[in-house]
């Protein structure tokens, strides 16, 4: 029951909002099925005047004329309700999937940890498509098959034969029940087959992404028959559903049958003992056929309406998560930041029953200071820049800006005033100016210039064709790694933040490229707060603080002179990069 509730909060606000329309829809859907109701009747009365020799000239025409009557009514009716409903159902998914998309960029980062793209993909088109046919082509039909059975059962029954109609009825009672088992288990099987694209999905996704480590090593062969058991289980999924509905539907036409052979025997036989006329025959076998498409269309109905179901379900799901971090009930007042930084006795693990990523750690950066920040791989630098960017909420400590504690800034508020280059760089399919102005939408050229020559990168773009109209491709896959970085250190400069954090940005970089990048940073960025993560000892040399973390923990801080002099890791990583470059040199 609960289930069924928040189901309907996803759905019912969008059907409550359109219900006006629906309801024009639905009434113009009516009216066709009632002027298909006097068809039937017109041809059974044309039959009955031309057995008794009581109809002329005249009155045919006049039945015939309203025969066209009623198609063009019909004709008319049918525009409305298609444009109303469909037009509608449409409109519905475009809420659905704007309302989805708006409530996945709240959603933290540990919820994009685990779960997959091709589950978040599949949301957006299968789901909503699934939710689409059962609020647009499904109401429909659900709704003209019963009011259309509902209609032709009452002529049939005030009109022809309450006994006729009775016997008639006998496997409308077996498709009830059936139809019922049937609803349910497709509604199960679906959410299933939905579950398999979605893991076929991601499994392309990420084969196409590493297209060329798998090259490198020379794995298409394990690629491809891992491909085929994925594709394999999405088809036992799918075919799971297809038998169903291959037995159901075989089923309704076999009932179908019956209510006709019904029809024939019994309504026949009170033809030939004088109870009922030829023509009334004649027009309650028409009605018996005006039966045929509602008892199919409802199966179509039911399989498509539980689809939908199965896909709301799932798209629930989503909307049900709740962001883990958020703005505080009574953030603080606060509209900008100097870059006064202070972490005290920070701790922090991904999850309780993981080791500690950061332990007891304590930092302060005054405005206009460089931090940096060293450590071996897997030593909880990354993680640090996670709780500055408050991607994941400190759990043990204390992180401030400007003495205000990191939970009580308004988020928008804290990201504003943060320029942040991630290590993947990841870059948009756009042009590289687009790219460039991503965090500052009203850049002029100038000002994209600017920041590219800060970065170093402009000398390179001018070099392209289209120059800084230059498309950069899916994830910047028409760049190198150092243009990459680049890109995305430029746009961190643009958006002109107090605080800039560089999560080992100058990785893919030649040194003498660093050199000049640094030295631009000193012009750019004066008076303003740096947080430098890396690996490279020349590159935070000229800091003012040097955190060395070693599995989490502070194991050194210091300025560079001082950590030279204590000769512990970061000594001992200065001497190795050192003879590292010597004799790359000597090469």
């Amino acid at each position: 029951m609960k289930t069924e509730k928040k189901n309907k909060g996803v759905l019912l606000p969008h059907l409550i909002r359109y219900s006006p329309v629906y309801l024009i829809g639905l009434a113009a859907l009516f009216m066709v099925d009632y002027v298909q109701l006097f068809i039937p009747q017109y041809m059974g009365e044309v039959t009955d005047g031309l057995a008794s020799h009581t109809i002329d000239g005249p009155g045919i025409w006049s039945l015939c004329f309203k025969i066209i009557l009623c198609g063009a009514m019909h004709l008319l009716g049918r525009f409305v309700w298609r444009y109303c409903i469909f037009g509608t159902a449409r409109k519905v998914e475009r809420k659905m999937r704007n309302g989805l998309f708006a409530h996945l960029e709240t959603l933290s980062q540990r919820y994009y940890h685990e779960h997959k793209t091709g589950d978040l993909m599949s949301y957006f088109t299968n789901d909503l498509e699934a939710v689409r046919m059962a609020v647009g082509p499904a109401i429909v039909t659900a709704f003209d098959a019963t009011v259309m059975t509902v209609m032709v059962l009452v002529r049939m029954i005030t009109h022809i034969s309450l006994t006729l109609t009775l016997y008639a009825l006998i496997p409308m009672a077996v498709l009830a029940a059936f139809g019922y088992f049937y609803g349910h288990t497709i509604e199960n099987r679906y959410r299933k087959m939905q579950k398999a694209f979605a893991d076929l999905q991601d499994y392309v996704q990420e084969s196409v992404s590493g297209e060329r480590v798998v090259k490198a090593f020379v794995q298409e062969e394990k690629q491809k028959a891992a491909f085929r058991e994925v594709n394999d289980n999405k088809r036992r999924a799918s075919l799971h559903v297809v038998k169903l509905s291959a037995f159901f539907l075989p089923m309704l036409q076999f009932l179908v049958g019956v209510t006709y052979v019904i029809a024939i025997l019994i309504g026949g036989w009170f033809t030939m003992t004088g109870e009922m006329t030829l023509g009334k025959f004649v027009t309650f076998n028409a009605y018996i056929g005006s039966l045929v498409w509602p008892m199919l269309a409802l199966g179509d109905a039911i399989t498509t309406i539980s689809q939908g179901i199965a896909g709301v379900r799932r798209i629930h799901e989503v909307m049900d998560e709740k962001p883990e971090i958020r703005d505080a009930a009574q953030p603080d007042d606060v509209t900008a930041l100097t870059g006064e930084l202070r972490l005290e006795d920070v701790s922090f693990t991904y999850a309780p029953n993981l080791p500690e990523k950061l332990t007891h750690v304590s930092v302060e950066v005054k405005p206009g200071e460089t931090l940096a920040v060293m450590g071996r791989t897997g030593s909880g630098k990354t993680t640090l820049v996670n709780l500055l960017c408050r991607l994941y909420d400190v759990e043990q400590g204390r992180i401030t800006y400007d003495g205000h504690d990191i939970k009580q800034i308004p988020l928008h508020v804290l990201r504003e005033n943060i320029a942040y280059v991630p290590q993947d760089n990841f870059l948009f399919s756009q042009t590289l100016a687009e790219n460039i102005s991503f965090g500052r939408l009203d850049a002029s050229q100038e000002q994209i210039e600017a920041a590219a020559m800060a970065a170093d990168i402009h000398d390179n773009i001018m070099d392209f064709p289209e120059r800084y109209g230059t498309m950069v491709g899916e994830r910047g896959v028409t760049l190198s790694g150092g243009q990459k970085q680049r890109t995305s250190i430029a746009r961190a400069l643009l958006k002109d933040s107090p605080i800039l954090i560089l999560d080992d940005s100058l990785s893919a970089v030649d040194t003498d490229t660093e050199e000049r990048i640094l030295q631009n940073l000193k012009e750019y960025r004066k008076g303003k707060t740096n947080i430098i993560i890396a690996h490279r000892v020349s590159t935070v040399q000229n800091a003012d603080h040097i955190l060395v973390l070693d599995e989490g923990v502070p194991a050194e801080y210091g300025t560079h002179e001082e950590l030279m002099a204590r000769d512990g890791i970061f000594a001992s990583m200065a001497r190795k990069q050192q003879l590292e470059q010597q004799l790359l040199a000597a090469e």
